[in-house]
C-alpha cells in the first residue's frame, strides 16, 4: 500500500525543506518531491503500483526522522529489569511512541544471569514479532566499577564470568549494545565481542585516561550517559570523560533533562566533540507515560519531583525524560539549533548503531520511521515502518 504526507515542511536529516511532500511505499519513503508536484507525480504511472494514492495534509507542520533512543529502562509503569519480557518491550516502545521515538533499544541494568538471559530472549523475540520500534536490547551492566554504580545494585554487579562473552554474544537478531567499565574487564574481552558484533560503550566507570584509550583500541565506540556515574574530568587525569571528548570516532549519550548534567557543562561538551558525535538518550525508567511518582527499582524506593527521579539519598535513578522533551530542552536550553538537535535524537544514534543506512534520515530507501511536530516541538504523530500511531491507539 502505498500513500502520500504532503503540504508539510520536512527535515531530510541535513535541511528543513517546505512545502513538500513524501511518497511511502511497503514502509519505506519511495519519494521526496516538492507539494505541488505530487499531482503530476509519475509515482501512479509506475509499472505495478495503484493509481490510487491516498494523500493526507499535515497543515504545515513539520515532519521529521524518527527519534532513536538506545537507553530505555522502562516506560508506563513497566521497567524491564521487573519483567523481561517482550509484552514489556512492546508496553515500553507503545510509551515512548508517544514522545516521538520510533526505534530503541529495550536496556536492562545490571542484575542476575537469569535476568540477562530473559532479557536477550525476550531481545530476540521482540525483533522475530516484529514489534513496533525494537532494534535489540542494551545490557548496561553488570561488569561495572562498584565506586561508580550509581543506582546499580551492588550485589548484582561483578567480573565477567567464564562465558560472559558467549552469553553476550548470543542475541541471534537485532543490535546488542553492551556498557561496561573498562578496568573490570580482561584484555581483549572488548575486543572478541566487538568481533562478533556487539556494539560497546563505557559507562559506570573510573577508568584512567590510559585505560580508556585501550578500550577505544580494542574497539569500543561508545560512552554511556557522559559525565554521570564517572569521575569529573581532571587536569592532570583526563579519565574517561578527557578521552571521550578527545576521541574524534566514538559517539557519547547525553541526559539532556537539566538535572543530569549541567547545561553549561553540556554545551562545553558539545562544542569539543566532532559534529555527530553526540546523541540523546534518555535513561527513562517507567514514570514515563505514567501519573505515579513512587515506585521501585530493584527494591529501592524511588521518587519523581519535579522531573527528578532519585533514591531517599539523592541519587539519580534514571530519569523521567522523554526524547521529544530532550529535543526541546536542546533547542532552549543549550541553544542548539532545531536540525542539530534533531540529529541528536535521530541520524547520530543511527549511525552509532550501524542503521544509518535505514533510519535518521528522510530520503529515497529509507525507512518510513518518522515523527510529526508542531510548532513547540511537541509530537502530533509518528509512523514505524510507514504505520501511523493512529492507526494503533
Amino acid at each position: 500500500m502505498a500513500f502520500a504526507l504532503t503540504e508539510c515542511r520536512i527535515f531530510t536529516g541535513e535541511c528543513i525543506l517546505d512545502d513538500h511532500a513524501v511518497i511511502i511505499k511497503d514502509g519505506r519513503i519511495n519519494k521526496l518531491l516538492p507539494s505541488s508536484d505530487l499531482d503530476s507525480s509519475d509515482f501512479n504511472n509506475s509499472p505495478g503500483t495503484d493509481s490510487s494514492l491516498r494523500v493526507y495534509r499535515l497543515n504545515g507542520e513539520l515532519l521529521a526522522p524518527g527519534y532513536i533512543d538506545t537507553q530505555v529502562n522502562g516506560g508506563a509503569d513497566v521497567l524491564f529489569n521487573d519483567a523481561p519480557s517482550v509484552d514489556s518491550i512492546r508496553a515500553i516502545g507503545a510509551a515512548h511512541r508517544r514522545f516521538g521515538t520510533t526505534a530503541f533499544l529495550p536496556t536492562l541494568i545490571s542484575d542476575s544471569r537469569e535476568k540477562m538471559e530473559a532479557a536477550l530472549a525476550a531481545a530476540n523475540q521482540a525483533m522475530t514479532e516484529q514489534v513496533p520500534g525494537c532494534l535489540g536490547v542494551h545490557l548496561e551492566g553488570p561488569f561495572l566499577n562498584l565506586q561508580r554504580k550509581g543506582v546499580h545494585p551492588e550485589a548484582m554487579i561483578r567480573r565477567p564470568e567464564a562465558d560472559a562473552q558467549q552469553l553476550l554474544t548470543s542475541l541471534k537478531r537485532g543490535k546488542t549494545l553492551v556498557t561496561l567499565a573498562p578496568e573490570q574487564i580482561p584484555d581483549g574481552f572488548i575486543h572478541n565481542l566487538v568481533e562478533s558484533g556487539v556494539i560497546v560503550a563505557a559507562g559506570h566507570t573510573a577508568a584512567t585516561y590510559d585505560q580508556v584509550r585501550h578500550a577505544l583500541s580494542e574497539g569500543l565506540t561508545g560512552f554511556t550517559h557522559l559525565f554521570n556515574a564517572m569521575p569529573p574530568l581532571n587536569s592532570r587525569e583526563p579519565g574517561a570523560v578527557g578521552a571521550a571528548l578527545e576521541d574524534n570516532k566514538s559517539w557519547c549519550g547525553l541526559i539532556v533533562d537539566n538535572h543530569h548534567v549541567h547545561p553549561a557543562t553540556l554545551k562545553i561538551a558539545i562544542n569539543a566533540k566532532p559534529r555527530g558525535g553526540m546523541m540523546l538518550v534518555t535513561d527513562a525508567v517507567q514514570t514515563v507515560g505514567s501519573e505515579n511518582n513512587d515506585f521501585e527499582l530493584l527494591g529501592q524506593k524511588i521518587v519523581r519531583q519535579d522531573g527528578r527521579v532519585s533514591t531517599a539519598e539523592g541519587t539519580l535513578a534514571g530519569s523521567d525524560l522523554d526524547m521529544a522533551s530532550a529535543v526541546r530542552n536542546c533547542v532552549q536550553i543549550l541553544d542548539l539549533t532545531l536540525e542539530e538537535s534533531l540529529r541528536m535524537a535521530s541520524l547520530y544514534p543511527a549511525r552509532f548503531l550501524g542503521l544509518a543506512s535505514d533510519y535518521g534520515r528522510i530520503g529515497q530507501g529509507f525507512k518510513a520511521s518518522m515523527v510529526l511536530l508542531d510548532k513547540d516541538l511537541r509530537v502530533r504523530e509518528t509512523w514505524i515502518d510507514g504505520v501511523s500511531s493512529k492507526e494503533v491507539t
